[in-house]
């Protein structure tokens, strides 16, 4: 008789008590801040002993990579932008428009999510410049990925021509960077579905290729 394989309920556990001190310490670092953030108050927010921050993330500095990375992810899962399910599907849209498309509205999913810590994340690398160290070194990962999007964009039989790879991963990590969503949502109070609109409409006038006098859409 097969065996049923029963959930790990202890990893089950694990795995919600990580989301919940991630959730209370960006809450608290938010309202006030990295460094006058300790984590007895993670602890008291999320419910747990502080021993068990320490053990599951050794210090502050950890817990605040945990916290920029599950904003960008949308998770805890350790997958990268490139492997995650909606990045790949974008990239399999057959025309470039339609690539755009897909790529603008996940790329708003993280920016909604990202854009309001960025203000926060310069601050904490300025009190503690050890926090930048805990990322790998080398290009910016936004514009590996943004040049993996250009990538796959080049071979869509509406991509505009005469249009290099570096040119189009270069609009794509300008224009929707999380500096330039912040202008338009926070400082001039668009939409977050405005600026979705307004990026995609830009991207593809720059990046399809006319079809009979009008831009791609």
């Amino acid at each position: 008789m097969d065996r049923v394989k029963r959930p790990d309920k202890r990893a089950e556990r694990a795995r919600l008590t990580r989301e919940k001190v991630v959730e209370a310490a960006r809450e608290l670092f938010v309202a006030q801040g990295y460094g006058a953030t300790n984590l007895q108050e993670v602890a008291d927010r999320a419910g747990v002993a502080v021993q068990t921050i320490y053990f599951v993330f050794r210090n502050k500095r950890t817990l605040f990579k945990d916290v920029v990375d599950t904003a960008i992810a949308g998770d805890a899962e350790p997958v990268a932008t490139m492997d995650r399910e909606w990045f790949r599907a974008a990239c399999a849209e057959p025309t470039a428009a339609g690539q755009l498309r897909a790529h603008v509205r996940g790329t708003r999913e993280i920016l909604g999510r990202v854009a309001p810590i960025m203000s926060l994340i310069s601050a904490a690398t300025a009190t503690d410049p050890e926090i930048a160290a805990q990322w790998p070194d080398g290009p910016d990962p936004r514009y590996t990925v943004q040049h993996a999007a250009a990538e796959a964009l080049a071979g869509k039989p509406d991509a505009r021509p005469g249009v290099s790879v570096e040119m189009a991963a270069d609009l794509l990590f300008g224009l929707l960077s999380p500096e330039l969503y912040l202008i338009f949502v926070r400082d001039r109070d668009w939409s977050p579905d405005t600026w979705e609109e307004w990026a995609r409409t830009a991207l593809t006038s720059q990046l399809c290729a006319d079809q009979g006098g009008r831009r791609a859409d």
